[in-house]
């Protein structure tokens, strides 16, 4: 088994509005394909469920129980990350890059009373064997059941792993190129932001900007951990925990 050390880490989350059809695991898959081959790296892909999943399952769980249990649920919603691990790990393989996926309690990340722990050890293990491994989002462990991060907790899982593995970054990739000065939908003139202080981050979050959930950025701050906001295609948006805000204010 060759050694790993943590520089040597970049974690990448995929976000479910990325992950819209066939077509977009083989996107993925390639644009993976084109890091791998760029990069001494290894790299953990966290994926969330595929776009409009979770939200369907909580339908067909109301279809059933009009007040689903709340463990019986959790358990329902991983069948959407785990669905998307599988696909991922597929369209790599198929695309000739060595990458294995792991279930929720194979990445190991724990949840309980609000604090998270990992055992880095198996994850390690999987990447000093493996280019790219893909674990699931949203999902941790509390005791032996699943149990699930919450609105956007694909962002907190991919920052929580990143952090406890001391990975150089966590690339938190969407369906927008990053931050803009304005929503990019309703103002032609919105403009990206190419580096963004994490305070404003979280402020923006604090206004309503849906784009990172506030826990992800608040625990990307406290551990210093630089994030970059992207699409698939952009360079997109550093988030820096740097002194100095580059936020724009007109």
């Amino acid at each position: 088994m060759s050694s790993l050390v943590s520089r040597d880490i970049v974690v990448i989350k995929l976000g479910g509005s990325v992950l819209t059809d066939r077509s977009a695991y083989r996107q993925v898959a390639a644009c993976l394909a084109r890091r791998v081959a760029g990069s001494a790296a290894k790299f953990l892909v966290v994926v969330s469920a595929e776009l409009g999943h979770t939200d369907a399952l909580l339908a067909e769980a109301r279809a059933v129980a009009s007040a689903p249990d709340a463990a019986a649920l959790d358990l329902l919603w991983s069948t959407g990350e785990l669905r998307s691990v599988a696909l991922v790990t597929l369209a790599l393989q198929a695309a000739n890059v060595p990458a294995v996926g792991l279930n929720a309690h194979e990445a190991g990340l724990r949840a309980d009373d609000g604090s998270f722990t990992l055992n880095p050890l198996r994850l390690r293990a999987a990447l000093a064997q493996h280019r790219i491994v893909v674990v699931p989002g949203f999902l941790a462990t509390s005791g032996q059941r699943l149990v699930t991060l919450g609105r956007g907790g694909s962002d907190l899982s991919a920052v929580v792993l990143a952090v406890a593995l001391g990975a150089a970054r966590c690339e938190l990739v969407k369906d927008v190129d990053g931050y803009f000065t304005a929503d990019p939908r309703s103002n032609a003139r919105a403009t990206l932001i190419p580096r963004i202080h994490v305070d404003d981050a979280i402020q923006l979050a604090d206004d309503g900007c849906p784009l990172v959930q506030r826990q992800a950025i608040t625990a990307a701050r406290d551990a210093c951990l630089p994030l970059i906001v992207r699409s698939l295609t952009s360079e997109g948006t550093v988030v820096t925990p740097a002194q100095t805000s580059h936020f724009p204010t007109s």
